[in-house]
């Protein structure tokens, strides 16, 4: 077993086992061997062993079977006969490790690498710099390499370091990596003889080939050189690459699966399908949106019943199961959105085309549709294919304009609005206000439920004509937005309800597991240190902790950001499964945050394989159900599609009640079993493969993206130099403090310790630091001078009076006007005044400081922190 981590949930005597580890903990680097691995983490909790939340594996085997932790201590089933002798020993030093640290739950032990199980994927996606090998070991180690690697050198010349170089990785987490100068392009090597040291610049993309147990350093081959360092498409090149997210075009065979250029909708489509193109329907979108796979639908019954549809782009209705165009899709299994550039899971044709549900257009969907009472209950519920047609597409910020009651933004809003089709602006108008109504209800009936919402603004860039980074701003979600959100889980909701009852070993579900009780610990000893108030006993009461903290925090909106995000970090990814998987153990399906028993992925088809997947099971669920009562001579209205309110009510398998005795019928049976077939429902096996598939892809997906936004971030501060704001200290000690910017949203470290010109006292008994300006030489460490840093790597110091302005200096001048890069949603011009020396900073003080980009030249982009000092001495 290769980096065994072992960390134990003290309240339970909880074992969480990473069997096969690709990382370490915090910020230590990779040990030798630790790329080869893969992760798999299993945790023990309340006597059973369930997955955790870095992956969820199809298959449970090795510890998960052999040991049940409870009370710290871990027993081996009766019943588990084909344990081998290995896994006892294992078991018992688990059991071990269990009772120690349900005694001593501070203490979280460690392990070390002894073999590689699985050679991890991240192997083939390393980024770095090339640099003269000459830079790299130091001798002894270059001795111990020339031994171990001379098979590997005996095309190089005598001198070991004239064939080779090193990457160095800009994933911290990898160490340096060797390449021999053999395996490069001739271009290259052309380069290297001739000493351009440009080369030295530019980013490359590797793989590692080797690492033998014996060697602290792997062999890599270099497979592409992706340009000059510095340049954002070529550092967004290397995130797509570090994420095995290939933007290439899709290939002759996948575009043969969609229909030609002529194609149109069948009359016998037609036919087989709920005409809905006469009910008032529209999509609400962000304003660049050019993939629109949902609609919403309104219509007002009598006695006050509101019937609210949710139309998704029919995507399996083009793209079949087993082709060519499925395969590269769930190979994508996600879009990638990376701010100025979007990797698509479907080819553009179909999913901004011939599926997209754009305005004007008859549209083929896969509908869930509602009827409302006046108190927010749902009274009945149809699911089936349909035809839509909408007759408008409108932006949030139109749509909050419209429901608003500010008469100017109305005016504004009413007069750009768009309609098509037989519905005029008014309709429109009253069918948002109604919509509205009915989501806050819905939304508050989802809290009340015990949900937990920790949404608060992000920071958004924005781009000039060139496309550039010009500008950023807080982006808070409107009311508009919670429209669209309420429907689209009520709608998920909806499908995870019907395929999990219809099929309940083979649905794909999405789990959100409980917080990490560690991180939750951590949080709840952040907010006892700072007088807050907090009960975690449930999603419902963390959200009503948070309700009241917010209130209590309205003159201080900067802490309870800090807090929203230090209770985000204790949150667990949510994450796809197969049913069958978790069959035994159903308290496992449930989704924490919105604080229900079943949740699955049905609404974004055309960014999301799971999706799909989901669509063609309730298509099995549906097909099922009409073979089921068409044998029972039920019908269920013409052509078996539109039924009557009273025959929707007696659907068996869809609607509101489930009929567990017609599923489990033999007729039923036999018709589940010959729709799921015919629409080829993944069976439990493929299914759970299917979902760890793409739970790494999403999980790389949102690594990409979080990765593009640092990326023009970086650019945005390298373009405008510096920026100068307030941070809030979070954390103090001798050597540095921590610090949270809220204008990005990011936590911060500035080291201070042994810097020229600037002197430190740590005062420890009251936790406060002093720092103030000191002329002296460095002190000397053991008969030598200590090796300090010059003042202008930790602060940036100006002179006040020449940066005011004349006519606006005052007495002290000390106060600078500083142009706003980041922040158009507020003022244009902010004030911020550097701190004059001697500075005492004290936890949760707000200091200055600047903001900065830090490489990408010759290393990895960054944002650095200094702090704004003022010249002036008190």
């Amino acid at each position: 077993m290769k980096g065994q981590n072992i960390a134990c949930n003290p309240a339970t005597g909880g074992v969480s086992v990473a069997r096969e580890v690709s990382e370490t903990n915090g910020n230590h680097s990779l040990k030798k061997g630790q790329a080869d691995a893969s992760c798999r983490f299993e945790k023990c909790s309340n006597g059973q062993p369930v997955p955790d939340r870095m992956h969820n594996h199809h298959k449970n085997s090795g510890f998960s079977q052999a040991v049940i932790c409870e009370n710290g201590h871990a027993t081996v089933p009766a019943n588990y006969e084909d344990l081998d002798e290995a896994k006892t020993e294992f078991a018992r030093a688990v059991q071990r490790i269990c009772s120690v640290i349900y005694n001593h739950p501070s203490r979280r032990p460690t392990g070390k690498v002894v073999s590689v199980i699985k050679k991890s994927p991240r192997r083939s996606t390393v980024v770095g710099f090339l640099a003269p090998f000459s830079d790299f070991p130091d001798g002894e180690q270059r001795n111990q390499m020339n031994v171990q690697g001379s098979k590997r050198m005996n095309h190089i010349s005598s001198s070991i370091f004239t064939g080779l170089v090193q990457i160095l990785p800009t994933d911290p987490k990898f160490p340096q990596m060797i390449v021999s100068i053999s395996t490069l392009s001739d271009g290259i090597k052309q380069r290297l003889k001739e000493g351009d040291t440009t080369i030295w610049k530019e980013l490359v993309a590797a793989q590692i080939d080797e690492w033998n147990e014996e060697s602290p350093y792997p062999w890599a081959c270099v497979v592409q050189f992706l340009g000059k360092g510095g340049q954002v498409e070529t550092h967004m090149d290397a995130i797509l690459f570090e994420n095995a997210i290939s933007d290439v075009e899709f290939s002759p065979e996948s575009m043969a699966c969609l229909p030609d250029t002529c194609w149109k909708i069948s009359q016998e489509e037609l036919g087989a399908r709920k005409d809905l193109r006469n009910v008032l329907t529209l999509t609400i979108d962000p304003p660049t949106a050019s993939d629109l796979d949902d609609a919403i639908s309104i219509e007002t019954l009598s006695g006050g019943i509101v019937r609210i549809g949710v139309h998704i782009a029919d995507v399996s209705y083009f793209v079949h199961p087993e082709t060519a165009l499925d395969a590269e899709a769930q190979i994508r299994s996600t879009s990638v959105y990376t701010l100025r550039r979007k990797v698509s899971m479907l080819p553009s044709r179909l999913s901004e085309e011939l599926v997209s549900l754009n305005p004007g257009v008859d549209r083929l969907a896969f509908s869930v549709i509602w009827d409302i009472d006046p108190h927010g209950s749902i009274v009945n519920r149809w699911i089936g294919r349909t035809i839509i047609f909408s007759c408008c597409k409108l932006s949030y910020d139109l749509v909050q304009d419209l429901i608003s009651s500010d008469s100017s933004q109305f005016r504004s809003a009413a007069a750009s609005l768009q309609v098509h089709g037989m519905f005029k602006h008014e309709d429109v108008i009253k069918s948002l206000r109604c919509l509205y109504e009915i989501s806050k209800n819905l939304k508050d009936i989802r809290f009340k439920g015990g949900a937990l919402s920790l949404d608060t603004s992000k920071p958004t860039i924005l781009f000039d004509e060139d496309g550039a980074p010009c500008d950023s701003y807080r982006y808070k979600r409107n009311d508009a937005c919670f429209i669209v959100e309420e429907l689209m889980l009520l709608a998920n909701m909806s499908a995870a309800e019907v395929i999990s009852n219809a099929f309940p070993d083979c649905a794909l579900l999405r789990r959100h597991p409980e917080p990490n009780p560690r991180k939750l610990k951590e949080f709840e000893a952040f907010c006892a240190k700072n007088g807050f108030e907090l009960d975690s006993s449930s999603s419902g009461q963390l959200h009503l902790s948070i309700c009241r903290l917010k209130e209590e925090l309205q003159d201080d909106p900067v802490m309870f950001d800090i807090l929203m995000f230090y209770a985000s970090k204790q949150m667990q990814s949510a994450e796809y499964f197969c049913t069958g998987d978790l069959i035994s153990k159903k308290d496992d399906w449930a989704h924490y945050a919105l604080s229900i028993p079943l949740y699955t992925h049905f609404t974004s088809p055309l960014r999301r394989y799971p999706d799909i997947i989901v669509h063609r099971t309730l298509n099995a669920v549906i097909e099922a159900e009409q073979m089921y009562l068409k044998q029972r001579k039920i019908s269920t209205g013409r052509n078996g599609v539109k039924a009557t309110s009273c025959e929707v009510a007696s659907r068996c398998f869809t609607g509101l009640q489930f009929s567990k005795d017609a599923a489990e019928s033999k007729e039923g049976r036999e018709a589940l079993s010959a729709a799921a077939k015919k629409f080829k429902v993944p069976n439990s096996e493929d299914l759970g493969e299917a979902a760890e598939h793409c739970n790494e892809r999403k999980w790389a997906s949102r690594r990409a993206e979080e990765a593009g936004q640092k990326l023009y971030m970086w650019a945005l501060l390298k373009r405008n130099e510096t920026h100068v704001c307030n941070a809030r200290v979070l954390g103090l000690g001798p050597r540095f403090m921590s610090v949270y910017v809220p204008k990005l949203s990011m936590e911060r470290r500035i080291y201070y310790d042994e810097v020229e010109g600037l002197s430190t006292e740590w005062l420890e008994a009251t936790g406060t630091l002093v720092l103030d300006a000191c002329r002296n030489r460095p002190q000397k460490r053991g008969g030598q001078f200590r090796c300090s840093r010059a003042i202008e790597e930790v602060a940036v110091v100006v002179n006040p009076s020449e940066l005011m302005l004349p006519e606006d200096r005052d007495e002290s001048g000390a106060t600078e006007t500083v142009e706003s890069v980041l922040l158009s949603d507020e003022a244009v011009k902010v004030e911020v005044a550097p701190a004059v020396l001697p500075m005492v900073i004290s936890y949760l003080s707000d200091i200055p400081v600047v903001l900065h980009a830090i490489g990408g030249e010759d290393c990895p982009v960054d944002i650095g922190v200094r702090l704004y000092l003022s010249s002036y001495f008190k």
